[in-house]
């Protein structure tokens, strides 16, 4: 009777204090949320961050505000120690339909007032390395960030999700480098990152030049996607599912293997080996390590990991 009712006060507890956790967590989550117009930021599990493109009316088309402030917030889930994972995703009937061609026509007038084609470029220029900044954001930061992806990604929609670190959709979703119907290549990341991915330069360059859809079928015929589910609703709980697994590893260990895999894509093998060398010789030494290593030797599971 007695061990009964100290359990019962023990799971007690701990339900309080992972309530309280969770509490803790969503209050945070809002507070950044509240910074954003474009983005709703949530924390539904533990070490889980959504990030949800939230301009559903605009079928989630970027506008110059929605650029800016997706750079803000992964430039500050970078550094929030409650973060170990992200899940991008949109709001609505589809992911993200481009850029906001109505948005953009606003740079005109500051191009009209220009003359001379070298303070034209400069403008320009100015506003594609903003674009640009914004997915390098996504890819830079050290939280592994899923991309689960419904209906259509199309044009800047395939940029963000190329930066991504995992890309699911679900059985709806359609792809399309679209830069071409609009008289121009593509400039903030398709060209650099998805020939990485594909791996089929032939396909590439077909996909390209020709700006054809597409499918869910096809992308993950070809490694775009590495999962394909039925609906959003399965997309949605898988990519729960798999951000709850990474949350659950060495966030040092993680994190330190993303930071890796992106310097060793644009370097050398020998260059990627010197770099993990250089960043190991310090992380071996972490309690992440040490905790990871005895767990496994003891056969106890995985053990509970501090933030970073």
């Amino acid at each position: 009777m007695a061990l009964n009712v100290v359990r019962r006060h023990l799971l007690t507890n701990l339900f309080k204090s992972q309530t309280q956790y969770i509490s803790k967590m969503s209050s945070a989550a809002d507070k950044i949320s509240e910074k954003y117009k474009t983005l709703a930021v949530s924390s539904p599990k533990q070490f889980l961050y959504m990030v949800q493109l939230n301009r559903p009316q605009k079928l989630n088309a970027l506008s110059d505000s929605m650029w800016k402030e997706i750079t803000n917030c992964f430039n500050e889930l970078a550094t929030e120690s409650d973060c170990r994972v992200i899940i991008l995703l949109g709001s609505g009937k589809t992911f993200c339909a481009g850029i906001d061609v109505q948005n953009m026509l606003q740079l005109a007038p500051h191009l009209a007032e220009q003359e001379d084609v070298a303070r034209k470029c400069r403008i320009l220029e100015q506003k594609i390395r903003e674009y640009q900044d914004s997915f390098t954001a996504i890819e830079k930061c050290p939280k592994p960030v899923i991309a689960a992806i419904h209906g259509a990604c199309v044009g800047a929609g395939v940029d963000m999700t190329s930066a991504a670190d995992i890309r699911y959709c679900s059985s709806d979703a359609w792809f399309q480098i679209k830069e071409v119907d609009f008289g121009m290549a593509a400039d903030v990341g398709t060209l650099q990152r998805f020939p990485k991915i594909i791996g089929s330069d032939s396909l590439v360059r077909e996909l390209v030049y020709t700006a054809r859809k597409f499918s869910a079928s096809e992308a993950l015929q070809h490694g775009f996607v590495s999962c394909l589910f039925d609906d959003q609703a399965s997309l949605l709980k898988g990519s729960i599912e798999l951000a709850e697994n990474i949350a659950s590893k060495s966030p040092v260990a993680v994190q330190g293997s993303k930071l890796s895999l992106n310097y060793s894509r644009d370097h050398s093998v020998q260059e990627g080996l010197e770099h993990i060398a250089m960043h190991n010789k310090i992380m071996l030494q972490s309690e992440d390590f040490i905790n990871a290593a005895m767990s496994q030797a003891a056969k106890t599971g995985t053990p509970v990991f501090s933030k970073l």
